[in-house]
């Protein structure tokens, strides 16, 4: 699996950036086939960073509405990952 497959998107809540910021955690959705060897060396690849832990976590999906119709938002896996002192990742350029 190639390491742009792996990585879908970073999650960008309050929560992680509160871990960024503390703990030096960036949080991704990932693909839900990935392991954490595979996000490991992705990220290392992907951004030019060490990882020192990867945490990984399957979101369930919800129950949704539109009008009358219901249906079900999608599985996804969201993975924790702690970086090496120093490193970092930046998602938005600062002006």
């Amino acid at each position: 699996m190639e390491s742009t497959s792996i990585i879908r998107r970073p999650c960008v809540t309050e929560k992680s950036i509160a871990s960024t910021e503390a703990a030096n955690k960036v949080v991704f959705e990932v693909a839900i086939e990935a392991n954490k060897i595979e996000i490991k060396k992705a990220v290392q690849e992907l951004f030019g960073v060490t990882v020192l832990n990867v945490n990984t976590m399957r979101v369930p999906g919800k129950k949704v509405r539109m009008g009358r119709y219901q249906g079900t938002k999608p599985v996804w896996k969201k993975a924790i990952v702690t970086l090496r002192e120093g490193d970092t990742i930046e998602f938005f350029e600062s002006t």
